[in-house]
Order: C-alpha cells, then structure tokens, then sequence
C-alpha cells in the first residue's frame, strides 16, 4: 500500500501572506493610500481567513472609495494569482517524497477557480498526484470526508468510509499550518499530522499535532524519518 501524503496549500505549499501583502501594497500605491496601512490589511486578512467579499467591502468602506466592488474583488485575485510561486524547496521536498514512494494530494478550502488557478500558476499540478477544492466537493476542513475524496482522488481507490481508519488512515499524513482545519481535520479523520508553526506557539489545548515543523521541507523529512512509526 502507498503511503499518502495530504498538503495544504496556502501558507503550506505556496507562501499567500506574502502574496497578499505584495497585492495590499500594489492596492495602497495605486489609490495614493498611507503605506501604514498595510498593518490593517494584513490584521483584517487573517491570513486569508477572512472571507473575500468582507474584506474588500471592510476596505472600501474605510478609504471612502466608490470602486465596483467586484471588480475590485476580480483586482485582488488576478493579482493574488500573479505574486505567489511555490518555492524550489518546497518543489524539492516534493519530488524527494515522490521519489521515496509517497502519493502526494492538495487539500485546501477556498473557491474552486481561485485555488485551481494557484495549483497550475505554481507548478504543483505537476509535482502531486491529485487534489482536492472544498467548494467543488462541499465538504471543507475539518470534516473527515474532504480528506477521503482526496485520497480517492490520488489513486486509493479503497479510500471509503468504512475501511479508513483501519487501513488509508494509517498510512496518510496531513501537513498544513492551519490548526483548526488541518490538524482538527487529521485527527477526526485518524491520521498523523506535521503542524507549520511560522514561528507561532501552538495555540489548542484539547488536541494537538502529531509533529511539528517549521517549514514544508522540514515537515517532509520528519514524515520520511518517522513512516515506520505506528
């Protein structure tokens, strides 16, 4: 059985803080904005927990601007889209798990076109073996079933229900740096996970990561090191 190897994409596999903060510094330039408000933007972002139509209205209505919101909106995606990249190490780690064995899947929540767009603009359509958009699926991290249609996806054709826990699930691992989504969502779903940290502590008391990381390819190499562990 191929172990399988589950990712997160944003702020996982691809660096979208810093995509959005190259767009709210495009946004303030362009409008003649104080630069300082690029602390706001970023604190409403929330790391891009923030829904998008929330922000770009919490925006307009902060800097009296009268833009068509959806354009605006429409602005911030093909922007968003062109700033991030997924980096060589990041590609690295990738193909060093391919070559180890690993099936390799995205799991992400966001919409279908946005995140898609990501996949393809960074080249990890090519490096993983399938992935998974919660709003195409209508299932999002946490719930156990987005995790199972990303197995299925990737080739574990057995990946149902009723034989994951005892089979799949003991073989999969989740890497993402989101602790309510991705590490929530390993464990109801029964696998191991690698949490991100960027630097922060962790912040849950009733569940926890199985490993903690402090970059993707960090997290690659501690789930290669500990593949035997049950």
């Amino acid at each position: 059985m191929s172990p399988l190897m589950l990712l997160d994409l944003d702020n996982t596999l691809i660096d979208r803080n810093l995509g959005f903060r190259g767009w709210a510094v495009e946004f303030l330039q362009q409008r003649s904005l104080p630069p300082t408000e690029l602390d706001w933007l970023t604190t409403l972002d929330c790391g891009g927990h923030t829904d998008r139509t929330t922000l770009v209205h919490a925006a307009l209505e902060r800097y009296g601007l009268t833009e068509d919101s959806e354009v605006l909106l429409k602005e911030y995606r093909e922007t968003l889209i062109r700033l991030i990249d997924c980096p060589a190490a990041h590609q690295e780690a990738l193909r060093t798990a391919r070559g180890a064995g690993w099936t390799l899947g995205i799991v992400t929540n966001g919409t279908t076109d946005h995140q898609l767009a990501k996949i393809e603009r960074t080249g990890l359509a090519e490096l993983v073996d399938g992935w998974v958009v919660s709003e195409e699926v209508g299932y999002a991290k946490p719930d156990p079933r987005i995790f199972r249609i990303a197995a299925r996806r990737c080739g574990l054709a057995d990946a149902s229900a009723s034989v994951w826990a005892s089979a799949w699930a003991a073989n999969t691992w989740m890497v993402g740096d989101h602790a309510p989504a991705d590490i929530a969502g390993a464990r109801a779903a029964g696998l191991r996970s690698v949490w991100l940290d960027h630097g922060r502590p962790w912040p849950e008391t009733v569940y926890a990561p199985t490993l903690t990381a402090r970059s993707l390819p960090e997290a690659v190499r501690l789930i290669l090191d500990s593949a035997d562990v049950p």
